[in-house]
């Protein structure tokens, strides 16, 4: 029996539009209530970017930025931040890449630099829905979360592989490809960020499903009682899972999820 069931969301809960079967969902939820199984939402993005899509649904526990920051509507379970002399190391060492926009991520807002177009900007505004845009990264006054990179698609995992022994310490980089790396704080995945909801809830990991495709979902599929990858899911996440489930595009978390609750 599980008591949880964790979720990715771009790639996976999410249809490339960004959008899912909302009447699906609503009839599962309320079965999922009924068997008190709780809902959570694990994903790299903003805490309000993500409870956009369920404003009708307040029980749902975000894992936001892969695990930095647990919350509900209505409770804060965990804020994990930078200490700010390492958010100052980091981006000091950044400056030496080229190609990357960078923003720093906190719990109030994210923030972008005002050197940047204003159609990148824009561009960003739909996966954070607060979001700042300052002169100086010196100016923000924040706990910081992440950073989040967006460099060009092609050189993603070359960039991945030049910033881990120059962040060894500071900060882990992560990718799900496709130009955009998460810089997030070592040790802290949404493996972790579960362990410790589950401590707070009173769960053990053996009794949470996660789903997942990208590579910041690797530690929670391999650690939960059951991981299910997308069959669009990378290969280095589909080697790690329990199980798999069809696409994103194909609703295949809300399949599974259907699956469960009547077997």
């Amino acid at each position: 029996m599980y008591n949880l069931i964790a979720t990715d969301m771009d790639g996976t809960f999410l249809r490339a539009d960004m959008t899912y079967d909302e009447a699906k969902f609503a009839q599962l939820y309320q079965q999922l209530q009924q068997q008190q199984i709780q809902f959570v939402v694990a994903s790299g993005n903003q805490y309000f970017q993500l409870r956009s899509f369920f404003e009708a649904y307040p029980d749902i526990i975000y894992l936001a930025e892969n695990g930095a920051y647990i919350r509900d509507a209505n409770q804060t379970y965990a804020i994990h931040a930078f200490e700010p002399a390492t958010v100052t190391k980091i981006l000091a060492q950044l400056t030496k890449i080229q190609d990357l926009h960078i923003l720093v991520c906190g719990v109030k807002s994210a923030y972008a630099l005002s050197s940047y177009d204003p159609q990148y900007v824009d561009g960003m505004r739909q996966y954070y829905h607060h979001l700042a845009v300052v002169d100086d990264f010196t100016m923000i006054d924040d706990q910081v979360l992440k950073i989040a990179l967006s460099c060009p698609p092609e050189k993603t995992t070359a960039i991945v592989a030049l910033l881990r022994p120059m962040l060894a310490g500071l900060a882990e980089p992560t990718s799900s490809g496709h130009g955009d790396i998460d810089l997030i704080q070592p040790g802290l995945n949404k493996a972790a960020g579960l362990k410790e909801l589950g401590q707070h809830l009173n769960l053990d990991l053996s009794t949470m499903v996660a789903f997942g495709d990208g590579g910041n979902d690797l530690e929670m599929l391999r650690e939960v009682g059951l991981g299910v990858a997308m069959q669009n899911a990378q290969p280095a996440v589909a080697a790690v899972a329990d199980q798999q489930t069809t696409t994103n595009q194909e609703q295949g978390v809300l399949s599974f999820i259907d699956h469960l609750l009547t077997v």
